[in-house]
């Protein structure tokens, strides 16, 4: 067993009823995402998310063979690391997403990541990032002995600015730190959360970012 398969079974279980939360928070992101996207999903996992999406072509990667057993038949499934992106052509897609992946990764990774994912985007691409912010979830954040970097939504708004990006939303409180927690744990729930204008108990950021038609 893989040491990522071990993450799955002891810090992200599977748990059916978050297909019904990630339906409301695909349903939120598509405002981002044509539908006649090409799209992938870095660190797709369980592929909540990829496998709900409307785009005109769907991919996820992941480093784990989960994927195989979780992604949608209209789905392509790449099994790879995330810096392992040389098979894919320049200017490929639409939309990249990830959710909490970054946070994962050393500044050396993610600094390589950045730069091909400038390369496989298309000019005017959107990247969408969802990630634990630390601002507001200092005590729990390294209750995730994977976690190696920290960031807060201010901070990796400028982090992904220096690397070319241009920053278009930031939301510093989107979602609650984790679906264990008690509050939303259902699609109504979450659909009423994302409604308001104050989100309590929220410690998930999301930062849009596009790739510039030029460097």
């Amino acid at each position: 067993m893989s040491n990522n398969d071990t993450y799955f079974q002891t810090r992200l279980s599977y748990e059916p009823e978050r297909d019904s939360i990630w339906e409301v928070i695909v349903e939120y992101l598509q405002r981002y995402i044509p539908e006649n996207a090409v799209i992938l999903e870095l660190g797709a996992g369980y592929c909540s998310f990829i496998n709900q999406v409307r785009a005109k072509e769907k991919h996820a990667l992941d480093r784990s063979e989960i994927i195989e057993k979780y992604a949608a038949q209209d789905v392509r499934k790449h099994i790879k690391d995330c810096n392992q992106l040389k098979d894919f052509s320049n200017n490929k897609f639409d939309v990249v997403f990830s959710s909490f992946l970054f946070e994962h990764l050393t500044r050396e990774e993610l600094n390589s990541l950045s730069s091909q994912l400038r390369r496989i985007m298309k000019p005017g691409g959107v990247l969408i990032t969802l990630l634990p912010n630390f601002k507001y979830i200092s005590r729990h954040y390294f209750d995730d002995y994977t976690h190696v970097q920290i960031f807060s939504h201010l901070s990796f708004a400028d982090y992904l600015t220096s690397r070319g990006f241009f920053v278009t939303d930031v939301q510093g409180r989107f979602l609650p730190y984790s679906f264990k927690s008690r509050f939303p744990k259902s699609s109504l729930l979450t659909r009423i959360y994302l409604s308001l204008p104050f989100r309590p108990m929220a410690g998930n950021m999301l930062v849009v970012a596009v790739n510039p038609t030029s460097s």
